[in-house]
């Protein structure tokens, strides 16, 4: 058992905690996420700074996506799907770039270079 193991079961864990909640979510507050989160942003508090910092994470992992990829077309568009869906997009992303890496983590984060 090597140790990207731990780290695909994690992947995979948390893509659908997220995603299960997500829906959750959905079906009892609807589709009105982003006034929420920035009004929240707005509003000066800890709710708002914990939304500014995640979104800043948000932002780093699309960034890197973009990066790793020498900034495509393809990698742009992919990076703002990880942007706005987050986990459920990102962890699913990794996975995929595990398997074709054969687990070699330094190829995962940076690619061709």
């Amino acid at each position: 058992m090597n140790n990207s193991y731990f780290l695909k079961i994690l992947l995979s864990t948390l893509a659908l905690v997220v995603f299960s909640y997500t829906i959750f979510v959905f079906q009892k507050e609807g589709t009105d996420l982003f006034s929420v989160f920035f009004s929240n942003v707005k509003s000066i508090s800890w709710s708002g700074q914990f939304n500014l910092d995640f979104m800043s994470y948000l932002m780093l992992s699309g960034l890197w996506i973009m990066w790793r990829n020498h900034f495509s077309g393809k990698s742009i568009l992919i990076g703002f799907a990880a942007m706005i869906l987050g986990i459920i997009f990102f962890a699913p992303y990794v996975l995929i770039l595990l398997a074709q890496e054969k687990g070699e983590l330094k190829k995962v984060l940076i690619g061709n270079r």
